[in-house]
């Protein structure tokens, strides 16, 4: 299993607008192959702060079964307007 780590900057003024997109994007990775698991998290001293964990059954279920499908781009286009900054995405196994 992989999983996805993924840091989001979002502005508090627009925290409860992206919570509650995510919770629409949520379902699109969902339904992509190889998904195993989602955990939202928001920082407690920085609350602008938020960190995503997916679970993926191998590194292409991310890099190509989501990715590359059309479910990319509609997840970015729900979530990606609060982002402040770029987030930052980087892949582990377990050892």
């Amino acid at each position: 299993m992989i999983v996805e780590h993924a840091e989001f900057t979002i502005a508090e003024s627009d925290a409860e607008k992206f919570e509650a997109a995510y919770a629409q994007a949520r379902e699109l990775l969902a339904q992509t192959e190889g998904f195993q698991w989602a955990h939202m998290h928001r920082g407690i001293e920085r609350p602008g702060s938020y960190l995503l964990l997916v679970g993926w059954e191998s590194l292409e279920a991310h890099t190509v079964n989501f990715r590359e499908s059309d479910r990319f781009p509609r997840w970015r286009a729900l979530i990606g307007p609060y982002f402040a900054e770029a987030p930052t995405v980087e892949h582990y196994r377990e050892v």
